[in-house]
């Protein structure tokens, strides 16, 4: 979670937006759940 705190993000937000993305998400497109792709 350091990355979260550098790039400036709520990481239990983040983490929960994840959470919620993740049952449908693709594994090849993991990339797009990085904490700095969260839109805050």
């Amino acid at each position: 979670m350091r990355t979260s705190k550098l790039k400036k993000v709520d990481t239990q937000a983040s983490l929960t937006w994840v959470l919620t993305q993740i049952s449908d998400h693709k594994i090849t497109r993991v990339d797009e759940l990085r904490p700095w792709r969260y839109p805050a």
